[in-house]
């Protein structure tokens, strides 16, 4: 048996891909890659089934440091810089550049228009918006967990196997034929918890980590939180086996002794993928209507382990979940979120696509079609293929909770992280006095988690964690 952490020779199709979508010429490093028997296409998940020779695996360290060493035309319009980003991205204005460890006030960085406020709600108002958040978040990670890895085709198979096409509610093996089955088999590792037949409490995702992790880490450091804080939290508290794609590289370099932000950078080929978009939601849970201040901590937590479109990811999220806490509609969030990424950015475009799909297509599958007609040949782990599924999912859902969950799942790729976001967006949006029973009971109010001092913890706990952080750092 192969272990799963990856090697060197698992990373060159992904490193050849990103180069090439990034407009980079690796023409001749593919033909070295081809001559000695690598396989130029980027593995679906994981490790390969067998490992790479001992010169394959010379190779390919030698060719994923050249891909690190060529630049990328892209970078002009989608820095990673944090004043860079500031510079174009509307929500931060035009303000004095300076350390990247030193949040603005408010009233210098603004709020997105027509947000309400803080006061508005009071403490009670904006205690039940932040858990809402964090139980819609565990909805929708839980309700796309046993198809994660699915493809939409699959996705809908299973269903109309067990006549709950479309989808409105949780997944179940009941009904299910052998041969549908067989040939699309659940998350081996969700399945067991995950259906409808057995859910009892939120079972153990990173997707619930990695908010819960950063909630310690706020607790600790405040609004000066920084990446090298990040950096030992993942260090003394994350397990390594917890982490995927491009965290498992940064993790990796972090251990090899390399410092962040160039943990993101040193042989990760992941660097645009989904991952530092899970990790966003609660810098904006802290900052309920300042989308830029949220964003500008949610960068130092994403470049540890990304950066470009991986970083706008986490730092969209982040803007959007702060707005979601004060706003009223999809579109205060998507405004927010979008505020806060360079406009001539690709994620920027994706979410702008996203947006204007009810205006061109008759239903959400109609939509979908046309995203995979544009973002097909990304990794299914890819945030722009996925962003551009969760954004439609948002707008076809018009704030409706268990429309906009099933919609974002049903779609495919990422199914639990894309569930998640839209969940704790529409979950902050709307309050867990707002939500469905039906989402929220199953869950026992109980997280399983291998972070110390978070198994078997509340929402309920989280929350109030989580506005008592909010307070300290002086937005309530």
């Amino acid at each position: 048996m192969r272990l799963t952490w990856v090697q060197p020779e698992d990373l060159v199709g992904h490193a050849l891909h990103r180069a090439v979508d990034d407009g980079v010429d690796v023409a001749d490093l593919r033909d070295r890659w081809l001559a000695v028997g690598g396989h130029p296409e980027p593995l679906h998940s994981g490790a390969s089934s067998t490992p790479g020779t001992a010169e394959q695996r010379e190779v390919a360290v030698e060719i994923l440091d050249e891909i690190d060493q060529r630049p990328a035309p892209i970078e002009t319009t989608e820095p990673t810089d944090l004043d860079a980003i500031r510079a174009v991205a509307p929500a931060f204005g035009v303000r004095p550049a300076g350390p990247a460890n030193q949040l603005g006030s408010a009233s210098q960085l603004g709020s997105v228009n027509q947000l309400g406020s803080v006061n508005q709600l009071g403490s009670a108002g904006l205690l039940d918006r932040i858990h809402g958040a964090w139980t819609g978040r565990a909805a929708g990670c839980l309700l796309g967990k046993p198809v994660e890895k699915i493809p939409r085709r699959g996705i809908r198979e299973i269903l109309e196997s067990t006549g709950r096409w479309p989808l409105t509610g949780w997944f179940t093996a009941e009904g299910l034929s052998p041969e549908v089955a067989a040939r699309w088999p659940w998350n081996r590792r969700s399945a067991p918890t995950s259906l409808a037949e057995n859910i009892d409490g939120m079972p153990e995702d990173d997707d619930l980590n990695f908010p819960m992790l950063n909630l310690s880490l706020l607790e600790r450091h405040g609004a000066a939180l920084d990446t090298s804080d990040v950096a030992q939290g993942w260090l003394a508290e994350l397990p390594a086996g917890r982490v995927f794609t491009a965290e498992r590289v940064a993790y990796r370099n972090l251990l090899l002794g390399i410092d962040p932000p160039a943990t993101a950078r040193v042989r990760n080929p992941f660097q645009d993928w989904i991952g530092a978009q899970i990790r966003g939601d609660v810098f904006g849970w802290v900052f309920p209507g300042e989308p830029a201040r949220a964003a500008e901590l949610a960068w130092r937590d994403a470049v540890l382990s990304h950066t470009r479109n991986g970083v706008y990811g986490e730092m969209f999220v982040a803007a959007a979940c702060a707005a979601s806490l004060v706003g009223s509609t999809v579109d205060d969030i998507l405004d927010a979120g979008l505020s806060v990424v360079p406009p001539a950015s690709r994620y920027a475009a994706a979410v702008r696509f996203a947006r204007s799909l009810p205006a061109i297509c008759a239903d959400f599958e109609a939509a979908v079609d046309l995203i995979e007609q544009r973002y097909g040949h990304l990794h299914w782990v890819h945030v722009l293929n996925n962003t551009a599924l969760m954004v439609t999912a948002l707008v076809f859902g018009e704030g409706d909770f268990g429309r906009s969950v099933t919609l974002a799942v049903s779609g495919g790729w990422d199914t639990d992280s894309n569930g998640a976001t839209v969940g704790s967006l529409l979950g902050g949006l709307s309050g867990l006095s707002s939500l469905p029973e039906y989402w929220v009971a199953p869950m026992r109010n109980r997280v399983a988690s291998s972070l110390p001092g978070y198994d078997g913890i509340g929402f309920d706990r989280l929350a109030r964690r989580t506005l008592a952080v909010s307070g300290r750092i002086g937005v309530t």
